[in-house]
């Protein structure tokens, strides 16, 4: 039986919430956009037919409130919900809410949710069915002594699952049998602030795997098909970054065994709609089931990219009742599609979330490019919601061509005012081994340069930005100058104390630690950038300006033109060329002293909450002890001790908001 979808509400956010807009569009069903406080500005908000508010912006008072999502739909009008991905995409509860006030959830029965996102229960059912699955012991109601039993058990290294999780939270891998305790705690902890459930399990933990997962489709007239796998092994925190189809480890025979599985798993749970069954490989080539996903992947578009075929319009029909199209139950893949994640947060201090504005943003457009974002210039980067901004897929008949035009997309793309990874995305891209196929879940460990480096430039290339930084901000100090416009700033008709001209000029920016000073003069066109107090970089062949305004700049050294633009937000001033960017801090022309935090302070390395205080001033602590737990964007982040010494003070509450700066705890080292 056919049901009626005019109108569908969409209980989700940003990117999201905006692709399914899109589909929603070209198949004429009005939208209804749901927003907490902080995305009040939101893109998706304005692109949707109509917004209704929920008030408050943690996820536990806004996105994962199923009755307000219920509500929000009955007095939009709407017929269907789409969950997306994340918050209540995998809730039963929330599925069963929808159905209960009856309203089309766009995805499985909340019977199928249930079974499937108990990954305690799913894994026996695929047991039972012969789909290989991992060694695993659930931790309800046992006592320290049997978890530490069951760990020894299954061997070590191992991994604490939550039972009710997905995108990397909830999970901690343990080598030796000291770590078991409180990685179970942390698991828990981490697990209900994310699910609202607590429940972990143990699990094998296979060293230097493959994570493959396939696409399935099935509709309520016995059809259910495999759209081919994924590959999805570079991750970090268990959370993917890098996706990828086809796989380059997966060949014919092994494709027609994963995708028969999948089936397999797809038919024993009933299911209906889009959905993920995700393995892993052994290096032996043997596979084992994860867990599966009764959702739709942040990675779909890859399959839609070599399929042709759009999923979220695909998710709509089945769940309007029509049976899955001939293209669906035949269906084809050709080229290669190559999707990474760009998020806000800094790789080389361990991959913290940051926030903050974006300035500006904006992305290349190239033919077989396809960017999906949730963000746009002026977009407010919070602590509340996961940290992806957008998502960059690549399409082109051979994989290394694919890996080049989106390696270059995020070289070009600019978005100011946020830490991104977008510099370790597109070295990854331009690795030799990920562009020989050798793609595991230990590719960044294995590859921990290409991490720390990521946002490295060499002298060269800095010196080069900085100077077209110091010509462009004199273009805007002159354009705002109300008179005499044409004369330098600074310009003075006697010679300088350096032995230079009248106009030879002087800026002085930082970047991280490190000083950079540009010495010019522009007539005639000379330069020389000084880093750090180290060896002076001039000459640059012979300097000429070709262009320049108050955000561009065209210049020709050692014959080489090329054209830089520049962002200025405040004190910071953000550099592009072809080929990256450079973030500088102008220092101040008359600084005034600050106020710097004592010694022995430890501050707070990213904005978040105090999760939980672990010590008390006069405590005495040692190198690496823990202090206390902060948590932002669904992640927690343990703050420990440097040194042996003494809590001398604790400036900080547990539930209290700090922001990245804020000294938390004051030691005193013995």
């Amino acid at each position: 039986m056919n049901s009626k979808i005019n109108s569908v509400l969409i209980a989700n956010r940003g990117e999201i919430a905006r692709r399914i807009i899109r589909s929603c569009r070209d198949m004429g069903i009005r939208t209804v956009a749901v927003y907490s406080d902080a995305d009040s500005g939101s893109p998706h908000v304005r692109e949707a037919d109509s917004a209704i508010r929920l008030p408050g912006a943690a996820p536990k008072d806004t996105y994962l409130r199923g009755d307000l999502l219920v509500a929000a739909a009955r007095r939009a009008g709407a017929d269907a919900v789409h969950p997306g991905y994340g918050f209540l995409s995998e809730n039963a509860d929330f599925a069963r809410q929808c159905e209960d006030a009856g309203l089309v959830f766009v995805g499985p029965t909340s019977t199928t949710i249930e079974l499937m996102g108990d990954k305690l229960r799913s894994k026996a059912l695929m047991n039972d069915v012969g789909v290989p699955v991992l060694q695993g012991f659930d931790l309800t109601n046992l006592t320290t002594e049997e978890v530490a039993d069951r760990a020894n058990q299954i061997g070590f290294p191992l991994l604490v699952k939550a039972s009710a999780g997905g995108g990397g939270r909830g999970m901690r891998i343990v080598n030796q049998p000291a770590e078991v305790a409180d990685a179970v705690a942390s698991a828990k902890r981490e697990a209900l602030s994310a699910f609202g459930d607590e429940t972990v399990f143990l699990e094998r933990y296979l060293v230097n795997p493959r994570h493959i997962e396939v696409q399935v489709f099935a509709d309520a007239h016995d059809n259910i098909v495999s759209l081919f796998e994924r590959e999805c092994s570079i991750q970090r925190r268990h959370q993917k970054i890098v996706e990828e189809s086809p796989s380059t480890a997966v060949d014919e025979p092994l494709r027609k065994r994963l995708g028969e599985a999948a089936v397999a798993t797809a038919r024993a749970a009933d299911y209906r709609g889009a959905g993920t069954v995700e393995f892993v490989i052994a290096e032996d080539g043997s596979f084992y089931f994860l867990e599966m996903n009764t959702r739709l992947q942040v990675e779909h578009a890859v399959t839609e990219a070599v399929t042709g075929l759009d999923l979220v319009r695909l998710q709509l029909r089945v769940a309007r009742g029509e049976a899955l199209p001939p293209e669906v139950l035949a269906p084809t893949m050709t080229g290669h599609a190559i999707e990474v994640r760009v998020y806000a947060e800094d790789p080389p201090n361990g991959f913290l979330p940051t926030s903050g504005t974006v300035e500006f943003f904006r992305a290349p457009d190239h033919a077989g490019l396809r960017v999906d974002s949730g963000i746009e210039t002026g977009s407010v980067i919070s602590t509340y919601y996961d940290p992806m901004l957008a998502k960059f897929i690549a399409y082109a008949p051979v994989r290394q061509e694919a890996a080049a035009l989106l390696a270059i997309a995020l070289r070009e793309t600019q978005i100011d005012g946020v830490t991104t990874n977008i510099g370790l995305l597109a070295s990854i891209l331009e690795d030799e081994d990920f562009l020989a196929g050798a793609t595991t879940t230990s590719f960044l460990d294995n590859h921990a340069a290409l991490v720390a480096n990521s946002s490295f430039a060499a002298d060269d290339v800095v010196a080069r930005r900085a100077l077209a930084a110091a010509l462009i901000r004199q273009a805007q100090t002159r354009d705002a100058a109300v008179v005499q416009q044409t004369i330098p700033s600074g310009w003075r008709n006697n010679p300088s104390n350096r032995g230079g001209s009248g106009n030879s000029q002087t800026r002085v920016f930082a970047l991280d630690e490190r000083e950079v000073r540009v010495d010019y003069a522009l007539d005639p066109s000379t330069a020389t950038v000084t880093i750090d107090h180290g060896a002076h970089i001039e000459g640059f062949g012979e300097l000429r300006i070709l262009g320049l305004t108050v955000d561009t700049a065209e210049l020709e050294m050692d014959g080489l033109l090329t054209c830089y633009r520049v962002v200025q937000a405040g004190s910071r001033v953000f550099v592009h060329d072809r080929f990256g960017s450079t973030t500088f801090d102008e220092a101040e022309r008359f600084p005034t002293t600050d106020s710097r935090a004592s010694r022995g302070s430890l501050v707070a390395p990213m904005p978040g909450s105090v999760r939980r205080l672990l010590v008390a001033a006069g405590a005495a602590v040692g190198v690496g002890e823990p202090l206390l737990i902060l948590e932002a964007m669904k992640m927690e982040h343990t703050v420990t001790s440097p040194v042996d010494g003494v809590v001398a003070e604790v400036l900080v509450a547990a539930g209290a908001q700090v922001e990245a700066g804020a000294v938390l705890v004051v030691m005193r080292e013995e």
